[in-house]
């Protein structure tokens, strides 16, 4: 489906990512691993289309990522993006005036989910909150590839579990979940695939089981050894 060759991406004299390949195959949840500053975020907008590579190239079914193919991705960045006068509601219209793909019902469902008031207003929002609508607000989108940059940050370990729950069962057998995220213990359990990026760089990847029969230990334990 997605197809990253050679990925570079450069600031400057910084290098954020460093000669990076990777598939994304529908079906799938993807975890992005390592800690912060690592290249997750980078890696994450060029494929979303919002950041363009200094080198290498990005394909989604053999086609080049233009606009028609980036629309087909729902991407959830790191920072807030919500105006603070709107409210819950305001968010769900705003939302489904700009992407063709959104799904207003099904946000409205979702809100009750994650125990959000519908006339919640944004000035109003914890951060636990404020990242609870951004997931529903992105998971209400029928898209291709649903692409989450470190969606348990700010949430409490209580709330974190409902989260994944919701996130895992509001996604169909066709479309490919990428999540980015350090805190690897919460998401072990139910990806498919683990992708660890060191300096830019992905040092290891693999189907997540494949990987603890190889390496004969768990994903949690690899990322410790891994960024010890």
């Amino acid at each position: 489906m997605i197809k990253c060759e050679h990925l570079v991406k450069k600031y400057m004299s910084t290098t954020a990512v460093s000669d990076l390949s990777l598939d994304i195959i529908s079906g799938n949840i993807y975890a992005l691993l390592g800690p912060n500053g690592s290249g997750k975020s980078t890696l994450m907008k060029m494929i979303a289309g919002l950041s363009k590579p200094s080198s290498g190239t990005i394909t989604i079914d053999n086609r080049p990522l233009d606009y028609r193919a980036k629309a087909h991705i729902a991407y959830m960045p790191t920072e807030a993006y919500f105006f603070s006068y709107m409210n819950c509601i305001d968010v769900g219209k705003y939302y489904r005036d700009f992407f063709a793909d959104f799904d207003y019902d099904k946000y409205m469902r979702l809100l009750q989910e994650m125990d959000l008031s519908p006339k919640q207003k944004v000035r109003e929002m914890s951060s636990g909150m404020m990242a609870k609508l951004k997931i529903v607000a992105t998971l209400s989108r029928n898209s291709e590839v649903i692409m989450l940059d470190e969606p348990l940050n700010g949430i409490d370990i209580i709330a974190r579990e409902k989260i994944i729950h919701t996130i895992v069962s509001n996604i169909s057998d066709d479309t490919a979940v990428i999540m980015s995220s350090h805190l690897v213990d919460e998401l072990e359990k139910i990806i498919d695939h683990a992708i660890f990026i060191k300096n830019g760089t992905c040092v290891l990847q693999g189907n997540a089981e494949e990987l603890r029969i190889a390496q004969g230990k768990s994903i949690v334990d690899m990322y410790k050894e891994i960024y010890a």
